[in-house]
């Protein structure tokens, strides 16, 4: 008869690890808990053996016939006994939780921000997009009782999710970046979406904690009726107010505080290293997040001009060849939009568009392809590359079209562009970032 594990027990063995958990027999870590995650294709119950070979201090599995040593434990669901384990170590902290939602820029909000706080804070954030149900308790169980903030992004393309992983870290702050067609396949349109992401909303107000927002978004305006807010934009005096100067290439402002400085001219100019408009809103949420914390202000420039993005993300790469807009990570028909237009305003002699399929839109696949087509046409863009196949199964024949991303490089590979300005863009799977080596 095998003994069911409680969390109190596992929490105190995880307090003795050195706080270190892992998931992966591959990467283990010695002394640290080994959780045996079952997914899809895989059961990691069947690797317990080879967890504690490696070192770890305990294997914690959800099947009887693998828990055949001490050092073996067994639960209920190692899943939920994982989420269990991060929510009791939240509640064993003090330092404060803000949580990151929305349908673009997740990640970039999470790493502007993490740069501004970490001038004045220890602070802990999400590493890389661990932003799901594994993600999000991986993250809550990296928090130290030396850390001084942390910042949780949270991911999800299905309702009730955000609120799942809301219960688990109990954030004190909250911020949604923006609301668009992201999932919609999940989530069931957009409106579907809007009520997952500002699940956010609704378990902040439910504990009187304050939201960071962006005032000159009606939209999230209209989700956050009920919320305590912090406000952030350009067009009224909310509590951070700025002010674009665009320079083209990157990302150039200015902001205030709602009892601040009024004179723009006797305002620093703040000059990132972030490239697209889009990410000027961005960079002022950053701000005002720091701002709120009492980051001093000039340090709040230091971290935003020092910010260096990588992953693919709003990247500025020149080749030697050809310079590229680098911002392959992913893609929704919101973010697709913007970076389009963005694209449009740039000021370049030889323009170039490789652009990859949009995922997980469901019976919205077609119409939203075709949307950006249109888009394209209407900016009057000639030199453009589709790749994909719902781009390829479009009706369009004004445009170069793949059904892979690797028929594509090696197009670009034989044809040796050179002297071009470069949009890459398409989400995740299409992997648009291994056409950077063809240009």
């Amino acid at each position: 008869m095998h003994t069911i594990v409680s969390t109190e027990h596992l929490y105190e063995h995880f307090l003795l690890s050195g706080q270190n958990v892992c998931t992966d027999t591959r990467k283990p870590k010695a002394g640290s808990l080994f959780f045996a995650l079952k997914g899809g294709n895989f059961n990691a119950n069947a690797f317990a053996h080879e967890a504690i070979d490696a070192g770890c201090r305990l294997a914690i599995v959800d099947e009887a016939i693998y828990a055949n040593q001490k050092n073996i434990v067994l639960v209920t669901n190692v899943l939920e006994t994982l989420q269990s384990l991060a929510n009791f170590h939240r509640r064993q902290l003090s330092v404060p939780f803000l949580a990151i939602t929305g349908s673009n820029a997740k990640t970039t909000h999470k790493e502007l921000i993490k740069a501004v706080l970490s001038k004045k804070f220890r602070t802990c954030a999400t590493v890389g997009n661990l932003n799901n149900h594994i993600g999000v308790p991986l993250t809550v169980l990296s928090v130290t009782k030396d850390d001084e903030f942390a910042i949780v992004e949270m991911g999800a393309n299905h309702q009730g999710e955000i609120k799942s992983l809301c219960d688990i870290a109990e954030p004190n702050y909250g911020l949604i970046t923006n609301i668009g067609k992201a999932h919609l396949e999940g989530f069931g349109g957009i409106e579907g979406v809007k009520l997952g992401k500002s699940e956010l909303y609704r378990f902040l107000s439910s504990r009187q904690c304050k939201i960071f927002i962006n005032g000159d978004d009606d939209v999230l305006n209209t989700l956050a009726a009920e919320n305590d807010k912090v406000t952030y934009g350009c067009k009224k005096l909310y509590d951070t107010i700025g002010k674009n100067y665009q320079n083209n290439e990157t990302v150039s402002f200015k902001f205030t505080t709602r009892y601040g400085e009024k004179d723009w001219s006797k305002i620093e100019l703040i000059n990132t290293k972030i490239t697209g408009a889009y990410n000027f809103v961005n960079c002022l949420a950053a701000a005002c997040v720091g701002n709120y914390f009492k980051v001093d202000e000039h340090l709040i420039k230091e971290a935003l001009e020092s910010y260096v993005p990588d992953m693919n993300r709003s990247q500025l790469v020149d080749t030697g060849k050809n310079i590229l807009l680098l911002d392959a990570y992913n893609a929704n028909p919101n973010s697709m939009k913007v970076a389009v237009e963005n694209f449009s305003a740039y000021k370049a002699e030889h323009k170039l568009l490789l652009l990859g399929d949009m995922f997980e839109l469901g019976e919205y696949s077609r119409e939203e392809h075709q949307k950006l087509i249109d888009l394209l046409l209407e900016y009057k863009f000639d030199n453009v590359i589709l790749v994909g196949e719902a781009f390829f199964n479009s009706e369009n024949n004004n445009y170069l079209k793949f059904k892979t991303t690797a028929e594509c490089r090696n197009y670009l590979t034989n044809k040796r562009f050179v002297g071009n300005t470069v949009l890459i863009k398409g989400s995740r799977s299409m992997a648009m970032e291994t056409l950077q080596e063809a240009l």
